[in-house]
C-alpha cells in the first residue's frame, strides 16, 4: 500500500511531531509512505522527517491560497499515485477528500484537536462522509468526533498519539537550596493559556500564600503571541520569567526542570504534557482534553479549571511551599505514563487502525507502474522549500 501522508505543514511541533512514529508503524506493516506538507511554516519538522527515512515534499506557498494549494496536491498525488491519502489538520483533510474523490482514492482522517473554528466545523460535519476512516488521537478527541462531525462508531478509530520512551532523559529532582524551575512547552498562541500563567504568577507574588522559595519559570516556543506576553511580563514585573524561543532539544529541556505547567483553553491528546510525564516531572495542568485523565490529581501532578488564574495560582503555591514532594509525584507520573502510553500501547493501537484502513483485508492495489516525481516547478523536497 502506498500512503500519502498529507499535512498542513511541516513546523515545529504540533501534527507534525508524531509523524516519523506514525509513519515507521506504517512501513513496518509493509505500506510505503511520503509526505505532502501544504505549506513549510518554520519548516522545523522535516528534519526528524528525514531522519526517519521519509520522503518530504513541501510545497511552496502560504496558507490561505487553496485554489493553488489544491492544484499543488492533485498533480503532485496523480504523480505519486497513492492507494490511500492519510490526512491531518482541517486544511489538509479538505483538500485531501477532494483529491482523493478527484483520483478515486479513499481518504483517512486524523482528527487532533478540540477544538474547531465553527466554519471548520460545519466544513468537516458536512463532508464526514467523504473520509473512509477517522482516527482521533486520544479518547476525548474521539467523543467530541463523534458528537460534533457525526461520525458513526464503525467509520472512527483511536490511535493515542504518544509512544513514552523509557529511554527519555530525566529531570533532576529538586535540592534543598536551589531555586525550582518551573517551565510550559508549546507554540506561543492564546489557546496555550500563557497569559493565564503570568497573571497566576503576578498574584502569587502579590498575595504570598506561603514563604515562598526561590522560583523562575521559562516558557519555550514561538507564536504570534510572543510581543503580547513580553509586554505582560514587563507590566506585572515579572523578572523571573524567561522567554528563550523555541526548545530545538524538548527533552533536555525538560529534563532540566522540576516542575511542568501546561495551562490551555484546549487540547486534544497534548504531547508535551506526556512528555513531561516520561521526564519524570510532575505536572499542574488544566481539565481539557485528554490531561485531566492522564494526570491524577495529587499523585502525578494538580489539574485546576482552564482559564482560573486563581486557582492555577493556589495549585502552584501549594508545590512550591512543599518542594520535597515534587520527586514523588513526578516518579508517579513516568510510571502512569509508560503504563498507558508505552511503546507497546503506541504500537497495538497503531496496529488496530492499519487492519481497518481501506483495502486492508482485500486484495492488495493493483501495483501501478513507476511514479514519476512531482510536477516540475513543484517544491518536492526540503531543498526546494
Amino acid at each position: 500500500m502506498r500512503i500519502a501522508y498529507l499535512i498542513n505543514s511541516v513546523e515545529g511541533g504540533g501534527a507534525a511531531l508524531p509523524v516519523p512514529a506514525v509513519t515507521r508503524l506504517m512501513r513496518d506493516h509493509g505500506a510505503e509512505v511520503e509526505v505532502f506538507a501544504l505549506t513549510r511554516r518554520d519548516g522545523r519538522a522535516i528534519d526528524a522527517m528525514e531522519r526517519a527515512g521519509l520522503a518530504v515534499h513541501v510545497r511552496d506557498g502560504g496558507e490561505k491560497d487553496h485554489v493553488a494549494a489544491f492544484d499543488w496536491l492533485k498533480r503532485s498525488l496523480r504523480a505519486w499515485r497513492p492507494d490511500l491519502v492519510w490526512t491531518s489538520l482541517t486544511r489538509a483533510t479538505l483538500l485531501g477528500q477532494i483529491v482523493g474523490g478527484a483520483l478515486g482514492v479513499p481518504v483517512v482522517s486524523w482528527q487532533h484537536a478540540a477544538f474547531l473554528k465553527p466554519a471548520n466545523r460545519l466544513l468537516l460535519r458536512a463532508r464526514q462522509r467523504r473520509s473512509a476512516l477517522w482516527i482521533a488521537d486520544s479518547h476525548c478527541v474521539a467523543e467530541l468526533t463523534a458528537k460534533r462531525l457525526g461520525v458513526p462508531a464503525e467509520r472512527l478509530a483511536v490511535w493515542p498519539l504518544f509512544a513514552a520512551d523509557g529511554a527519555a532523559p530525566q529531570a533532576r529532582p529538586w535540592r534543598p537550596g536551589e531555586p525550582i524551575r518551573l517551565g510550559t512547552l508549546g507554540r506561543l498562541h492564546r489557546v496555550k493559556g500563557h497569559d493565564v500563567l503570568l497573571t497566576a504568577l503576578a498574584r502569587l507574588k502579590a498575595q504570598g500564600f506561603c514563604d515562598l522559595p526561590p522560583f523562575e519559570l521559562t516558557i519555550a516556543g514561538e507564536g504570534a503571541e510572543r510581543v503580547a506576553l513580553e509586554a505582560q511580563v514587563a507590566e506585572l514585573g515579572l523578572d523571573n520569567v524567561r522567554l528563550p524561543g523555541f526548545a530545538e532539544r524538548p527533552q533536555d529541556f525538560l529534563a532540566g526542570l522540576h516542575l511542568y505547567v501546561h495551562p490551555s483553553r484546549s487540547e486534544g491528546l497534548c504531547i508535551a504534557v506526556h512528555e513531561a510525564m516520561q521526564a519524570g516531572l510532575p505536572t499542574v495542568v488544566s481539565a481539557v482534553g485528554e490531561m485531566p485523565y492522564s494526570v491524577r490529581d495529587g499523585e502525578t501532578g494538580l489539574v485546576v479549571p482552564s482559564e482560573a488564574p486563581d486557582a492555577l495560582a493556589q495549585a502552584l503555591a501549594w508545590l512550591l511551599c512543599r518542594p520535597e514532594r515534587l520527586a514523588g509525584m513526578g516518579v508517579n507520573a513516568r510510571a502512569r505514563v509508560l503504563d498507558r502510553f508505552g511503546e507497546a500501547a503506541f504500537a497495538r493501537a497503531g496496529t488496530e487502525v492499519m487492519a481497518r484502513l481501506p483495502g486492508a483485508n482485500g486484495p492488495a492495489a493493483v501495483r501501478r507502474q513507476s511514479p514519476v516525481p512531482p510536477a516540475s516547478g513543484l517544491s518536492a523536497s526540503r531543498r526546494a522549500g
